[in-house]
């Protein structure tokens, strides 16, 4: 073969960008995109020249060259429209390169470079097994007309494997072309995905929080107002007739009264230090353990009945079972809903005694508060209103548990709350 300036086949465009799908793109918007269409034509136009006079050494070409400039012309002209019809593209390039095939031309890569750019493009913007199609059905028509009209003295196998081979590069590159771009736009699409789903559990994280700390304020400055209130009336009564009783109401409403500014300036305290950001305290107890501070629990049982005595409340506890292991979460919503429970008590039942029963079982602890419900009902309780019953029930959620409220058959009412014990217990309970 006559010598002549190595040759490559067209630069692949690079990959589209994220949301082209269906045509291939480089770094070119609108008429941009045109004008490089029409300067790749142009320059494989120019290859066409040389491209036609090929033949092999000590060889005369034996047909016109302008026949085939004239096919590399129509071939290069297809290239124009090669994003928005890549099919028909090759359609008419490989119809071309057929005809200079069978015209009796040496199928060189300059002859074949608008095909291959056309297979390239049709790769990028479609899929595998359509660019294979006429990839294959590329290579078996030009080897099937090549092999009786080709040029005399070409060696069997350049006829058998050259086109093969030219056809199946751009191919190959235009899918990998393609696989690369939706693997980016996939991690793109991870990527957006999983700052919304961040930004969401951030807010959802945000709503919980001020939940639970709209619930202990309610739970605390109900409770101790609650209490304030009944024993401030408790000392009007006894102040004239009873002096040394007033006095001793006086002292447990300043003990009160002292708990609620304790019990209040740790929960502003959370909000404090979620302001600053200080992501060493754990601030959801449910899920960290106990928050910093005098957070209450089981402990502080005793404390809280004896507290309503001065409200005219008797209140026993009563403890069923071997104490186990409870997380903080659990055991801070346990105290809050039994603290609930003996307020609205002293609110509602107008009732004299009040018991609590903790029951540990295997894997749960059950908290049972249940009043006598009195003679005189101060206000109707309902089962499904109020926010202290909502309170009670979102804080049992939280902690994986549930309550359950109604009416007790012989008379008074009972909140039932059921909590998981801990990991621990429950694998100590049943080994494996």
């Amino acid at each position: 073969m006559r010598s002549q300036s190595p040759s490559q086949p067209p630069s692949p465009p690079p990959s589209r960008p994220a949301g082209a799908v269906g045509s291939p793109s480089l770094p070119f918007a609108g008429g941009h995109r045109r004008s490089f269409d029409a300067a790749l034509a142009a320059a494989l136009f120019a290859c066409s020249f040389p491209g036609s006079v090929i033949t092999f050494p000590g060889q005369d070409l034996s047909v016109p060259w302008w026949p085939g400039v004239v096919l590399a012309g129509a071939s290069c002209a297809a290239l124009i429209r090669r994003r928005d019809r890549p099919r028909g593209t090759v359609v008419v390039t490989l119809g071309c390169a057929v005809a200079a095939s069978a015209l009796g031309y040496l199928l060189t890569v300059l002859l074949l470079a608008p095909l291959m750019a056309a297979l390239y493009s049709l790769a990028v913007s479609t899929d595998r097994r359509t660019a294979n199609t006429f990839a294959f059905t590329g290579i078996a028509l030009l080897v099937g007309v090549g092999l009786p009209s080709g040029p005399a003295g070409e060696p069997l196998v350049l006829k058998l494997l050259g086109p093969a081979a030219w056809l199946l590069l751009p191919t190959a590159l235009g899918t990998v072309t393609r696989l690369r771009a939706a693997c980016l736009d996939a991690v793109r699409a991870r990527a957006e995905h999983a700052e919304r789903t961040r930004e969401e559990e951030t807010r959802r994280r945000v709503t919980e929080e001020r939940m639970r700390i709209a619930r202990d304020l309610h739970d605390v400055v109900a409770h101790h107002l609650v209490l304030a209130g009944l024993q401030a009336g408790a000392v009007a009564r006894h102040l004239p007739a009873r002096p040394e009783e007033a006095a001793r109401l006086t002292a447990d409403l300043t003990g009160t009264t002292a708990s609620a500014l304790r019990e209040l300036k740790s929960t502003v305290g959370l909000l404090r230090r979620a302001g600053t950001g200080d992501a060493d305290e754990p601030r959801n107890p449910g899920e960290h353990g106990r928050p910093v501070g005098s957070t209450p629990g089981l402990a502080q049982l005793p404390q809280l009945a004896a507290s309503f005595e001065g409200a005219g409340l008797d209140v026993t506890l009563r403890t069923e079972g071997e104490p186990a292991p409870i997380t903080a979460g659990a055991e801070l919503t346990a105290y809050r809903i039994v603290q609930e429970a003996l307020t609205n008590v002293t609110k509602h039942a107008g009732a004299r005694t009040a018991a609590i029963r903790l029951v540990y079982a295997d894997d749960r602890l059950t908290v049972t508060v249940t009043d006598d419900g009195g003679t005189h009902p101060k206000v109707p309780a309902s089962t499904g209103g109020g926010y202290g019953l909502i309170g009670m029930r979102e804080r049992a959620r939280s902690a994986g548990g549930r309550v359950r409220t109604g009416h007790r058959p012989g008379g008074g009412f009972e909140v039932v709350t059921e909590l998981p014990l801990s990991v621990r217990k429950t694998n100590e309970s049943h080994p494996v």
